[in-house]
């Protein structure tokens, strides 16, 4: 896997994880009354797009269980028609998507790591 690819794919899951974590324990209520906590995730799921529009081609055909246009197309959603970004898409997505998308993604990081010098 060619480096840059590792990267944006770690950064990835760096990210869903964060939102994991951010939203742990919160409602939909905590979710519609907290504007930084949507804006935080809203954020984050942005970031996740990012990155999953760097990952090459021969990665994202590898793990066709990773939704790579759907990621990527919420991103666009999120940055491009940011004044229509659906909410509940937005806590859809953080509650039933985001951790079988983080377990997707440490399988593919997780062969990759090291735990000493190369």
């Amino acid at each position: 896997m060619p480096k840059d690819d590792l990267l944006y794919v770690g950064h990835m899951l760096d990210m869903a994880e964060k939102a994991l974590l951010l939203s742990a324990g919160k409602s939909r209520s905590d979710f519609d009354n907290d504007e930084a906590l949507a804006l935080g995730l809203t954020h984050l799921l942005q970031v996740i797009g990012e990155a999953a529009r760097r990952v090459g081609p021969d990665i994202q055909e590898a793990n066709p269980g990773i939704p790579w246009r759907a990621i990527i197309g919420m991103r666009h959603r999120v940055v491009h028609d940011y004044l229509y970004v659906d909410r509940d898409i937005v806590g859809d997505v953080v509650s039933r998507e985001l951790s079988p998308l983080a377990d997707n993604l440490r399988r593919i990081v997780q062969p990759h790591s090291s735990s000493g010098p190369e």
